[in-house]
């Protein structure tokens, strides 16, 4: 198919496409645990139903943790192969109150699809079918779609996954669809992630609470202490004061702090935290963050000294950092700085591995050229990315032959994870055309290897 050929393909299947999006989007799919696992289950054979409609092989595979799909499609004589990853699992939705409509109930407003998952990463789920349906069977490469059913729950069973599948799913090209671009209408590929580390810390003063006006003044509380146990985690900058973990420069792209402010919804007034390139600060430099605390809720707070408090921080790493030496930096950190004596436990909830990606070769300038006939001209933009898929580095070890892309179909004002996630529409329409143009130029390229 020529590119112009390919273009007028994506155009007539983006109607039926957004229409599958949508019915993904109205399935909870939430595999965290408390959450009803069925609709887990009812998600992974509605993406089946998409495959198989698309005249791959599919299996719905599970390795102890949620299910997976695995569509297969061989490949002409000489060409290469190309793995196609997004994931069917989604986020809880958090705090109903904060919704503008309903989280599984697709709504469009301005140019842009509201609901849980329509952004992160159903749409990415939908660009690979979009590209496979404007080929139908004159589709250039052989295909591998691995849709995974746990990604916003750590993927505790995708090496294991991996591992069991391992010849099925060997390709040549992966692309991972799971990222974000640089803006509204400038593409991006992602060439480095930082890594995590999610650990609790409970700090106890006492055996049990006591009356706060009998024993406040020489007792310290627990909830106090943990407060200035955090605290010690910034220097005044609000630069990270863990001594170990470590840092490095990133990609040279400007970020204007007012285009930054506005992104991240900054309330008037509240200055930025860390030192240096705000894309160093986001993207290869470690952060800290305190997720949640444990402790009374202040309507039902009795007038007691609070005998043990307890935190949950998210640690992210620099690339090139170690997700085991770091969190042995956090630990000793939090057990060297407890204030008065207070007793801490520190304990792993999860980490994850940074990666960098060495975006240089064939295969990157075929992406490269792909997003910029997709774009209208418009030169994509290498960047780094604050957030973690630690399966990347697990993908780079067990495939270390094979071209990684990752890629995405969010933008700066998709709020996945949030409250009123979206995706805007044109661009999705421009990631699907760019995909099924990177179909070709690997296959191209493929050709004149041989």
């Amino acid at each position: 198919m020529s590119e112009s050929e390919v273009r007028a393909a994506v155009a007539r299947e983006l109607p039926g496409v957004r229409a599958d999006l949508e019915r993904l989007v109205r399935i909870p799919g939430i595999a965290f645990e408390g959450f009803d696992h069925s609709h887990v289950e009812r998600s992974a054979e509605a993406v089946a139903e998409l495959l198989r409609g698309c005249g791959l092989d599919v299996r719905i595979v599970r390795s102890g943790g949620q299910p997976a799909v695995i569509g297969t499609r061989a490949a002409p004589p000489g060409a290469p192969t190309v793995l196609l990853y997004a994931h069917h699992d989604v986020q809880p939705v958090g705090d109903l109150s904060l919704w503008e409509s309903a989280p599984f109930e697709p709504v469009e407003r301005d140019g842009r699809l509201y609901g849980r998952g329509a952004a992160d990463d159903k749409a990415g789920i939908m660009a690979h079918v979009a590209a496979l349906r404007a080929f139908g069977d004159q589709l250039p490469v052989g295909v591998v779609l691995f849709i995974e059913g746990e990604e916003e729950y750590g993927s505790d069973s995708l090496e294991r996954l991996l591992t069991e599948h391992r010849e099925e799913i060997a390709s040549d090209v992966i692309v991972i669809a799971d990222s974000t671009n640089w803006d509204v209408g400038v593409p991006a590929l992602t060439t480095s992630l930082r890594g995590v580390v999610n650990l609790f810390v409970e700090l106890r003063t006492l055996d049990h609470a006591v009356h706060s006006g009998m024993f406040g003044g020489a007792v310290p509380d627990a909830l106090t202490a943990l407060v200035r146990l955090l605290a010690t985690l910034h220097d005044d900058a609000g630069d990270v004061a863990v001594t170990g973990l470590t840092g490095r420069t990133g990609a040279a792209v400007d970020y204007p702090e007012d285009r930054f402010r506005a992104e991240a919804g900054l309330v008037e007034g509240v200055s930025l935290i860390g030192s240096g390139r705000i894309t160093d600060r986001l993207w290869t430099r470690p952060a800290v963050a305190v997720l949640g605390i444990d402790a009374p809720a202040t309507g039902e707070a009795p007038n007691a000294l609070v005998p043990a408090a307890k935190a949950k921080l998210s640690v992210r790493l620099a690339p090139g950092d170690d997700p085991k030496r770091a969190y042995d930096a956090v630990r000793t950190h939090l057990e060297q700085h407890a204030p008065w004596g207070a007793r801490v436990a520190v304990t792993l909830e999860h980490d994850g591995d940074p990666c960098v990606i060495d975006a240089s070769g064939p295969v990157f300038d075929a992406a490269r050229a792909a997003f910029r006939a997709a774009w209208d001209g418009t030169e994509p933009v290498d960047i780094g990315v604050g957030g973690s898929i630690p399966f990347i580095a697990t993908f780079q070890e067990m495939f270390p032959q094979a071209a990684i892309l990752v890629t995405g179909v969010e933008d700066p004002h998709a709020r996945a994870h949030g409250p009123n996630e979206s995706l805007h529409l044109g661009e999705f329409a421009r990631v699907c055309l760019a995909e099924a143009l990177l179909l070709a130029r690997v296959a191209e390229q493929g050709r004149q290897a041989g």
